[in-house]
């Protein structure tokens, strides 16, 4: 699937270049038909770098509240991205608008279909698959490191932050919860000195954290995950970095076993591939 989803990028992002050109080219055109001639002692035209910087900041924040708004789940796939709703609940023009969609178009995590609108693109398990192998493969290095090289007081400091996921789920506040697993993980990270790993993981696992989403208000799902971070940490405090490791595969592998109960749950929040999700699917 993941030619299609390239060549489907590639699409939605010219068709988008292309509309905002021909409004760009119309905007220009009727601006300089509406301008008066400038007197001969007029002073120079004011400079319009404010402005751009002020536009450039508008698209930033625009494109990050739809970005963490996707990523959360918040809007789900397949929702509308009306750009008039946009410019008039940013009180800005079709432009910054515009460039933050494009950008998110460029993130897969939005779609241009032709006559039909924009929407918040599907989650592609092809995507998924790939990201979650990549994950477990970067958190063995960090998990086996950090089992030689962790101190008893990071050893205390992550169990503090399992209490604290374990108080999250009582309270089913999910957001907080999502918040300290992302904690655990990256102090595992800092603890093998790969702070850097870290950072690459979250690279590679946007489509990967709107699956996560899915899974979090499942009954049981976050005393679970409490029990697996507990049965790491357990393992890296005894200094047995081959169970360290295990656990943590077994860990990360579970969301890789769940794709097909989340995909029957909500078929239409995904994309596959046969040629590449058959064996995902295989007796289902």
């Amino acid at each position: 699937m993941t030619h299609v989803i390239i060549v489907r990028e590639a699409e939605s992002r010219e068709r988008y270049r292309q509309a905002m050109a021909e409004t760009q080219t119309d905007a220009v055109s009727e601006n300089r038909m509406k301008r008066k001639p400038r007197a001969a002692n007029a002073p120079p035209a004011a400079s319009s770098g404010i402005r751009v910087r002020s536009a450039a900041k508008t698209s930033d924040i625009v494109y990050r509240d739809l970005h963490k708004a996707i990523v959360t789940m918040e809007l789900s796939p397949c929702a509308p991205v009306l750009e008039r709703k946009l410019t008039e609940q940013y009180g800005v023009s079709r432009t910054p608008v515009r460039e933050a969609v494009l950008r998110l178009v460029e993130d897969g995590l939005v779609e241009v279909a032709p006559k039909s609108g924009t929407f918040v693109a599907r989650i592609p398990l092809s995507v998924v698959r790939e990201a979650l192998v990549a994950r477990r493969a970067l958190e063995e290095v960090t998990v086996r490191a950090a089992t030689e090289l962790s101190s008893e007081s990071q050893i205390m400091q992550m169990r503090a932050i399992i209490q604290q996921q374990q108080e999250m789920a009582d309270a089913g506040d999910e957001e907080a919860f999502h918040q300290a697993d992302d904690t655990f993980h990256a102090s595992i990270a800092a603890a093998a000195r790969y702070p850097g790993i870290w950072k690459m993981i979250q690279q590679v696992r946007i489509q990967v954290e709107r699956y996560r989403r899915l899974t979090l208000p499942q009954n049981g799902r976050m005393p679970m995950v409490v029990k697996e971070h507990t049965a790491v940490l357990d393992a890296m405090a005894a200094r047995d970095a081959d169970a360290a490791v295990a656990r943590m595969n077994e860990h990360l592998d579970k969301l890789q076993l769940d794709i097909s109960i989340f995909r029957d749950l909500w078929p239409d929040y995904f994309t596959i591939d046969p040629s590449l999700d058959e064996k995902l699917f295989a007796g289902r």
